[in-house]
């Protein structure tokens, strides 16, 4: 009776049995990852392609890049600036995964034009801004961004640039995002990015990373000066 159990089968049905049941299982699978990504991610992006790319980057810095130095201190709501010493390609992801607010970078214009990554700084909301010639049009883009209730962040030392290397005085872009908005700036430190000074293989070198983000700092109308010494002393060589 088994024999003929067994001959009578079609062989078509033998083969896409395992078939079936390794697709049940990888649908399976791909729902649990994605309830994972859900649960990991804080922010609100206002996309749920977004949120859950969120999540992947909070279990990626945490996990893989051990992340610590607890989350980066924002208001609930309304304007803030985040700024930081900015070391590798690695440091905005970093920086959102320590954040409950999503983060509007200005990057570079032709890092926000990179092929294969524009559509990804365009759904975020970054910010691009010309190496050369007048920030003008980005500063007012981010002054807009403030004026929403939104999170601005930047870095204000202009490029990578690592503690060994001589310091330079900050962009003074910050100082006047600061004053126009009346908005906190929260400064944050970043250590032990084993990728230091590389950009896209320091996403995938392991590092232990640390977070360190200070009370913040507000801009008086008559202390610019000062109010850039201090930065830079928060973001310098500790």
């Amino acid at each position: 009776m088994r024999q003929f159990a067994l001959s009578g089968t079609d062989p078509v049905v033998l083969k896409l049995v395992p078939a079936a049941g390794a697709g049940v299982v990888a649908a399976w699978g791909w729902h649990r990852f994605m309830q994972r990504l859900d649960s990991a991610r804080q922010a609100e992006w206002g996309r749920r392609w977004l949120n859950r790319l969120d999540g992947f980057n909070r279990i990626w810095c945490r996990r893989f890049h051990r992340l610590s130095g607890g989350e980066i201190t924002l208001p609930l709501k309304g304007p803030a600036l985040v700024v930081a010493n900015h070391v590798s390609g690695l440091d905005p992801l970093l920086m959102i995964a320590a954040s409950r607010r999503p983060l509007r970078f200005l990057i570079a214009r032709e890092e926000y034009e990179r092929r294969g990554l524009h559509w990804l700084f365009a759904a975020i909301g970054c910010i691009p801004v010309k190496r050369e010639g007048s920030p003008r049009a980005a500063l007012a883009a981010a002054c807009r961004a403030l004026e929403r209730g939104e999170v601005v962040a930047l870095f204000p030392q202009g490029r990578i640039r690592l503690d060994h290397e001589p310091r330079v005085p900050l962009k003074r872009g910050i100082a006047y995002l600061a004053r126009a908005s009346g908005a906190p700036v929260i400064a944050v430190r970043i250590d032990g990015v084993r990728g230091a000074g590389r950009t896209v293989s320091a996403v995938l070198l392991r590092s232990r990373v640390r977070l360190r983000h200070f009370p913040p700092l507000h801009l008086q109308e008559d202390d610019m000066d000062r109010f850039l010494s201090r930065l830079q002393a928060l973001l310098g060589t500790p």
